[in-house]
């Protein structure tokens, strides 16, 4: 059963220890890429496959899973209203597609908490079969981990505090302590396209406190969480919002594992053509605007 996003309106996130993971982390980001700069058409479906396999054809007993009959998925605890916690259940709109998709291959769907840094290398050694965590499929993490088609574009936000002389991308300089949580494509974007040195948290719960404290003038974060985690009264701010058009969002599996990725992209269309991935967006996102010359999973689907 989906859990609706109403229930954000009562979600309370624990703030966690305030601690900090400056410039000389040991998990630097490699990437170099530009979020914010766009993309034509091409390169946007140069990785989309055509279509997929009928679901009623995917042999589930070839999967390759650590565990027979069930997806083991690595998620995040902290990043509502995509990924978090609500009563003891993983739930998230990517949590609840993923689920949707599950049960279209008549597999169980088992989540785990982690840290968004940690997690790619997880799916890669094949501690988990799956990452679910809004992951822009870049270049450079296609070098390491595969990925299915895709079925969400992510945004970029600055968030401050109020009154802060921070006011958006264009706002941000050597003078300002911008906060990240490590491994993001926003850790990316702050290091090597701005080229500035981004203040590196382990979660969103951490760098969103030092927001609220002013141990860092602005999080650079992606929108969704943003949105999830600035409440009314916290003194905070989302100041600009900006679309990531270069890589749609996409579930991470190991590289090697194409018959799951395949599985899941049938699985993926299959949500899409029966409704459930437009029942899921508006539900989640009632004003989501996402690219007008895109749409989820294979080139084949058709959205309902």
């Amino acid at each position: 059963m989906t859990i609706s996003r109403k229930l954000l309106t009562a979600l309370t996130v624990p703030l966690l220890a305030l601690t900090v993971s400056c410039g000389g982390s040991s998990s630097e980001p490699t990437e170099s890429t530009d979020a914010l700069a766009g993309s034509d058409q091409q390169s946007l479906d140069q990785y989309t496959t055509e279509d997929t396999t009928p679901i009623d054809e995917i042999d589930t007993s070839g999967l390759d899973l650590i565990t027979d009959g069930t997806l083991r998925v690595g998620t995040l605890s902290d990043a509502p209203p995509n990924i978090f916690l609500e009563d003891g259940v993983f739930t998230g709109y990517d949590n609840e597609l993923l689920r949707a998709i599950g049960e279209k291959l008549d597999l169980e769907v088992e989540f785990a908490s982690t840290d968004f840094s940690a997690l790619l290398a997880q799916v890669q050694n094949k501690q988990f079969d799956v990452g679910s965590s809004s992951i822009s499929t870049t270049a450079a993490r296609r070098e390491n981990v595969g990925f299915t088609n895709g079925y969400d574009f992510g945004y970029m936000a600055v968030v401050t505090k109020d009154g802060s002389s921070v006011t958006g991308f264009d706002s941000l300089s050597e003078s300002t302590r911008i906060g990240v949580v490590q491994g993001t494509v926003q850790d990316d974007y702050v290091s090597n396209t701005l080229g500035l040195e981004p203040v590196r948290f382990p979660d969103y719960n951490t760098v969103y406190a030092n927001v609220k404290n002013g141990q860092v003038d602005a999080w650079v974060a992606p929108s969704q969480q943003a949105t999830g985690q600035v409440k009314e009264g916290d003194g905070t701010t989302i100041a600009e919002t900006i679309i990531n058009t270069e890589n749609f969002t996409a579930y991470a599996v190991n590289s090697d594992n194409q018959a799951l990725i395949d599985a899941l992209n049938a699985g993926l269309d299959a949500v899409i053509a029966d409704g459930t991935w437009t029942e899921l967006t508006q539900e989640w996102y009632p004003d989501r605007e996402l690219p007008s010359d895109w749409k989820p999973g294979s080139k084949a689907a058709v959205v309902k």
